[in-house]
């Protein structure tokens, strides 16, 4: 779809059963909201909602529906969506405002679980976030084809090249034919001249000489037929020595083409449609554990009292000391299980959150080993299937040859007798136009023959200067051809650089783009003696499959200085939660800018900042307003009057 830059006005939302949501409608203007209340008053489930009217799955729904809705009016348009429950998993269906919200599920939507900005924290791989969105096999499979086509452009420009030096040769071919047919013209002008004379002295057997020139007309034709015979034999003849040459260097080839058995091919397929198959489980797998922790953390934050209490009131007969009435009281951690209605220590449900999302972590490593084995078959087959077809191409060709040279012979043969029958009709005339001969017609039927010859001679010099003139019209049309050749060369070898190039732009950007504004964000925080946040863009030897490559990785650096002034190199580990959570959000702010999600994602949606200060928030909240069009921000009241008057705050949802 075509989204503009920018927006300029109020956004409106409905929800029914997003997260902890009945029912609400909400106004959002450009620039700054804040969603500002009390710990479970459905702030993370309002952005949630504006996460599904954008397009995101990443959205739950109430505990107690089967469906939800959310719907948004922006720029005229009503997007809307619907969420079902069916089984243990909830479906979306509707028309969101983005098509694919991968890129904004990773960079826009930075609540407390967003993969982006948590990286920091984990020790996530930073330059695998970044070029996630990145389709690196489009890339690569582009750039095959751009360096394809430039291949074949070069092997034309170097076949023009050598076509070029014979221009030289061919024009000097031509000029001697243009004289030697001047010359033999000019004989046969001084011949026509005798014959003509000779003409005058034997009028008397005008008839006589009548016969002797129509036998002299049918030998020069007999000749020439014969001539042309002989030519087309000769040419048969180097045409058949060229096929054979090339059989030969066909079978050279074939001869040095490694075995492809079919079967490999089969095995291959095999392994492929595995992987596959272990891709996809993989995917389903982590995409229900993200769910899960997102449901859970969800229940954790909201509390969601009334589930609590219909669950205490299935349990307990007694209204007085039930163990909702303890679950809320001040001061207790236990809840009550929501899958099991028993009763807990909430660090117990905080503890099992954790060990899902390491083994999230883990299956997206495995995910990753899967990728890359995929991708390795993938090459293989690809390999395999090129070397089977250079092998069914060079068969297919030596039968065309072996066809074609079947032809050529059987031509042969057959020029081969019409040569003899034209050399026995020449023979024969020849003996005609002799008894034809008297001594009377003995010098104009010698100058006959001898300007009969000259005509053969004229007609031959001429056939052959026209097919070197056209060969050389040829190579001129294809030396014009050259330049606009040339030009397509230099377009696609800019295409080449552009996409050799784009991986590391983008590699480049990302990184700049958090340097940049990790310096300006930590000039404005000042926090105490953290000097320096920066990402190192380094080269790293690592294994893929069966094969080491080297490939890029984002090396983050923490500086730090000491009372007395000294400058050392401190780890994430040291970092406080509130300078790691920073540094989480500005990485995300990077991948955001560098993928130009403020041209398509009007919205940034932001949550869990209480381990940062107010001030801090206020300030942090400052900077961000200036990237997105919707900056929607959800705080603790306290952490809310921090910020300018003038923001437009929600206070009930």
């Amino acid at each position: 779809m075509s989204t503009p830059e920018t927006v300029a006005e109020t956004a409106e939302f409905s929800a029914e059963n997003i997260g902890g949501i009945d029912s609400t409608q909400v106004s959002i203007p450009s620039g700054v909201t804040v969603l500002t209340g009390k710990n479970a008053t459905n702030r993370t489930s309002f952005l949630q909602s504006i996460m599904a009217a954008m397009g995101s799955n990443q959205a739950t729904l109430k505990g107690d529906a089967e469906e939800g809705r959310v719907q948004m009016n922006l720029q005229g348009e009503t997007y809307e969506r619907t969420l079902t429950r069916v089984g243990d998993s909830v479906t979306f269906d509707g028309e969101g405002y983005l098509d694919d919200p991968e890129v904004a599920n990773l960079f826009a939507f930075l609540l407390e679980t967003n993969e982006a900005r948590q990286s920091v924290a984990r020790g996530d791989d930073l330059r695998e976030i970044i070029m996630r969105p990145v389709d690196i096999d489009d890339i690569k499979s582009r750039i095959r084809e751009l360096e394809e086509k430039k291949d074949e452009i070069n092997n034309e420009l170097a076949t023009i090249e050598d076509r070029k030096t014979d221009i030289p040769k061919l024009e000097q071919r031509r000029n001697q034919i243009q004289e030697q047919i001047q010359d033999k013209e000019d004989k046969l002008a001084e011949k026509e001249t005798e014959i003509d004379e000779s003409n005058q002295d034997i009028e008397s057997s005008r008839q006589e000489q009548k016969e002797l020139e129509d036998k002299l007309d049918e030998l020069r034709s007999t000749r020439s037929n014969l001539e042309s015979t002989r030519r087309q034999i000769e040419t048969q003849n180097e045409s058949i020595s060229s096929l054979k040459q090339e059989r030969s260097d066909l079978e050279d080839e074939l001869e040095g083409l490694p075995e492809t058995p079919m079967g490999d091919h089969q095995h291959l397929e095999t392994e492929i449609e595995q992987l596959r198959e272990q891709r996809q489980t993989l995917n389903s797998q982590i995409s229900d554990l993200q769910s899960l922790i997102q449901y859970n953390e969800g229940r954790l934050e909201d509390e969601d009292y009334e589930v609590l209490e219909t669950l205490d009131r299935a349990n307990q007969s007694e209204p007085d000391g039930s163990p909702t009435e303890a679950l809320l009281a001040d001061g207790d951690d236990s809840v009550t299980c929501w899958t099991c209605g028993s009763t807990v220590e909430r660090e117990q449900i905080e503890d099992t959150v954790e060990r899902l999302q390491e083994r999230r972590q883990d299956l997206v490593q495995e995910l990753n080993g899967v990728k890359s084995e995929l991708e390795d078959l993938k090459s293989t087959q690809r390999e395999a299937k090129q070397q089977q077809n250079e092998r069914e191409q060079i068969e297919r060709k030596l039968a065309d040859i072996e066809d074609e040279l079947e032809s050529r012979d059987t031509q042969l043969d057959s020029l081969k007798s019409q040569r003899e029958e034209l050399t026995d009709d020449v023979e024969t005339l020849e003996a005609d136009v002799d008894d034809l001969e008297s001594d009377d017609f003995e010098e104009v039927l010698s100058l006959h023959k001898e300007a009969n010859q000259l005509e053969f001679e004229i007609d031959s010099l001429e056939s052959d200067l026209e097919e070197v003139t056209k060969e050389i019209d040829e190579i001129e049309d294809m030396l014009d051809h050259a330049d606009d050749l040339r030009a397509e060369r230099d377009e696609l070898l800019e295409q080449l650089t552009d996409e050799r190039t784009k991986i590391d732009q983008i590699e480049a950007d990302a990184v700049d783009e958090f340097n940049e504004h990790m310096d300006a964000m930590l000039e404005i925080l000042d926090y105490e003696n953290l000097d320096r946040i920066w990402i190192e863009r380094v080269e790293q030897t690592v294994r893929e499959g069966r094969q080491k490559v080297d490939k890029t990785a984002f090396d983050l650096h923490i500086v730090r200085t000491t009372e007395n002034g000294a400058a050392y190199e401190d780890t994430v580990e040291h970092l406080s939660e509130s300078e790691r959570e920073v540094t989480g959000l500005i990485f995300a702010l990077a991948g955001y800018l560098v993928h130009d999600l403020h041209q398509t994602v009007p919205f940034m949606l932001v949550d869990s900042l209480e381990a940062i200060d107010s001030d801090r928030i206020a300030q942090l909240v400052e900077y961000f307003e200036d990237y997105a069009e919707y900056l929607v921000v959800a705080l603790l009241p306290e952490d809310a009057q921090a910020l300018d008057d003038d923001v437009n705050r929600v206070t009930a949802i």
